[in-house]
């Protein structure tokens, strides 16, 4: 099925729009972490709203009878000496849930307590009905590991497939494809900073699958353009590559277009719960799509003009014929 037919955009001349539109974006995370490494909360020293999952202490879900005030609740929690707890609104506003989550602690023993004190602080000092829903506890060791290994484990997929598409096509291939997909988590690790929204273990699951979805997309485009190498060996590369992002336009917007709607309707109907996963399902499928086109075709031809300057050796590997 092909939504496009004989498409000419000239993807190519719009090259340093798309580079002022991830500059824009990725200049604006990255300034948005700073700030918060350097304005840090509870001593957290974190670039990103961390959950529970990674910052360690307890988190704890209440539903009262009535509409809570915040305010209220906070004063309640004072008066039973506890400092610095986060408390939000949970879920639709028709739910009347609160999360209150207390900042980690120096001993692990006393994460359980702090629920027991939140749970003694609402029934004396709050006159309202409530009910706790769910209560999270993480250790401050184990949230230090998580946030190591969810490092770790994105790290390590961009070199895997950095070392695949090496072997796979070239060097050059495999760098632009993971920068493409760096520039993707950066991007989407920023929407998390701007927003306010915190990364839980859930969100490191789908920035990991965003990885793999951008890569895919862009192998797709290295594919097309590799064939279209091997037949039009003489055409300019910005022309081959131009031809070859409209060959498979129709492709991307296929299967990016339903699995954004997917994703979306996550996002508007999943509840609180998934919002996190779902924003960043949200977020990487538009500018994944987006850098497969934008980020990661370009910087092959980028690739050429430079060692055509340098008086060096410019053909990119093409396809081999079929047997």
């Amino acid at each position: 099925m092909e939504f496009f037919h004989d498409v000419q955009v000239d993807w190519l001349g719009k090259k340093w729009y798309f580079l002022a539109f991830s500059l824009i974006f990725s200049v604006a995370g990255i300034v948005k972490m700073s700030w918060n490494w350097v304005h840090t909360v509870e001593g957290l020293h974190s670039p990103v709203p961390l959950s529970v999952d990674f910052r360690g202490g307890t988190q704890v879900e209440v539903r009262f009878q009535n509409a809570p005030d915040l305010n209220k609740i906070r004063a309640a929690i004072d008066a039973t000496g506890i400092r610095d707890a986060r408390i939000t609104t949970f879920g639709q506003a028709a739910n009347r849930e609160v999360l209150i989550s207390l900042p980690e602690r120096m001993n692990e023993n006393t994460l359980d307590a702090g629920r027991r004190q939140i749970e003694t602080a609402l029934t004396q000092h709050y006159n309202d009905p409530f009910a706790i829903r769910n209560v999270q506890v993480v250790g401050p060791t184990v949230g230090h590991q998580l946030e190591r290994q969810a490092a770790l484990a994105t790290l390590y997929s961009l070199l895997g497939m950095l070392v695949y598409l090496w072997f796979r096509f070239q060097l050059i291939y495999g760098v632009a494809a993971v920068i493409a997909c760096f520039h993707d988590t950066l991007i989407t690790v920023g929407f998390f900073a701007l927003t306010g929204q915190e990364i839980s273990l859930t969100v490191i699951a789908a920035i990991l699958t965003l990885v793999g979805y951008s890569m895919n997309d862009t192998i797709v485009v290295f594919d097309r353009i590799r064939e279209n190498l091997r037949i039009s060996r003489r055409e300019p590369l910005p022309d081959l590559v131009n031809r070859s992002i409209n060959q498979t336009l129709s492709r991307t917007v296929l299967t990016s277009g339903l699995t954004f709607l997917t994703v979306l309707s996550l996002y508007i109907f999943g509840g609180q719960v998934l919002r996190g996963f779902s924003f960043a399902l949200v977020v990487g499928i538009l500018i994944g799509t987006y850098s497969s086109i934008a980020v990661a075709a370009p910087m092959l031809v980028a690739w050429q003009e430079s060692r055509s300057k340098k008086g060096g050796s410019v053909a990119l590997p093409a396809a081999r014929r079929s047997r």
